[in-house]
């Protein structure tokens, strides 16, 4: 009796292990961008990504300093000046996807995304659509949402103000693989 107890949980163990899907090259863009000024945009291809597919946990972080941009001193603007990289090294979101299930994912479906984003130590309720599919073992997740710079307390310079857009687009693609 004993051993089925333990044979039991070794395979329960298993089984909710192999429920999660991630990735650690996830690509997270932003725009800032405004007409007729130089694009304010920045792509990070390092942000690592979890999804428990029993539960529609979610979760992402990134490395802000991660974010390259086409003009390298706007990169160190954007680290030193807005975002104090060196002090609030991470952006962090934690939430849930809605009715997740894998079943649903033989076609793309979109499902809604709720959770909390950290940034500057700052957090902010996030509710958008996603859209995910499974295809060839991997779920793609792709969606995007807005942030003010106000939301996090980033205080842009009157001298730039007219050029950063007020919203804040940013853009996620995960490719999702299981975790073993």
């Amino acid at each position: 009796m004993r051993n089925l107890i333990i044979l039991t949980i070794v395979l329960i163990s298993q089984t909710i292990n192999a429920q999660k899907y991630f990735t650690r090259t996830g690509k997270t863009d932003f725009k800032a961008s405004v007409d007729a000024f130089e694009p304010v945009e920045a792509s990070n291809n390092s942000t690592t990504a979890i999804l428990k597919i029993n539960t529609g946990d979610f979760a992402a972080q990134l490395f802000i300093n991660a974010f390259n941009f086409k003009v390298a001193l706007m990169q160190e603007h954007f680290n030193e000046n807005y975002m104090d990289s060196d002090t609030y090294p991470k952006a962090i979101f934690r939430g849930k996807i809605e009715k997740f299930s894998l079943n649903k994912l033989s076609t793309k479906k979109e499902f809604l995304l709720n959770g909390t984003i950290e940034i500057r130590g700052i957090k902010k309720e996030i509710n958008t659509l996603v859209t995910a599919i499974y295809k060839e073992h991997k779920i793609l997740i792709k969606g995007n949402f807005s942030i003010t710079p106000q939301d996090f307390e980033i205080k842009i310079p009157s001298v730039v103000r007219k050029k950063i857009a007020q919203q804040i687009n940013i853009i996620i693609n995960y490719e999702l693989v299981e975790k073993k």
